[in-house]
């Protein structure tokens, strides 16, 4: 077992240096070259789907609106979201994405269904009680952060 706690710490020491200060994992390179962050990029894919508030958007990151101000600062800037006052409440902004914002959009939406069946690839070299126990290890672990 010994040997097992080492791995497991080596595993998650690898996925630390991968994403430092990202809010999420995915495999391989992102393609788009737009040079932006994972959050930034994440956002534009959230906003592929429909329009959200600032409040929204960081419910759904778990991340700080102010955090995802920062992030909307720059996609703003480079013309990849616009902002727009609700119809239904003026005091509402909501965030939608550009033309421009698109295709990066796009992307990383494919970035995250390439990661999934890269999940599903490896799970399936494992029989299914294997994976049974796979799923046990993970959720008591998830449980102790």
């Amino acid at each position: 077992m010994a040997n097992l706690s080492k791995e497991i710490d080596s595993f998650f020491t690898k996925i630390m240096q991968v994403v430092e200060n990202k809010q999420e994992v995915l495999l391989g390179k992102c393609e788009s070259g737009a040079g932006l962050t994972n959050t930034q990029e994440h956002i534009l894919m959230l906003l592929l789907r429909e329009k959200l508030t600032n409040a929204k958007l960081a419910e759904k990151l778990n991340i700080s609106p102010a955090a995802v101000t920062k992030a909307l600062k720059k996609l703003q800037q480079q013309a990849l979201t616009i902002s727009e006052k609700s119809v239904s409440d003026e005091r509402l902004v909501l965030w939608r994405l550009s033309e421009t914002g698109r295709p990066i959009a796009e992307e990383h939406q494919h970035h995250h269904q390439a990661t999934l069946a890269t999940y599903v690839k490896i799970a399936d070299t494992f029989s299914e009680n294997e994976q049974k126990v796979i799923i046990k290890f993970l959720k008591k672990l998830e449980k102790e952060f």
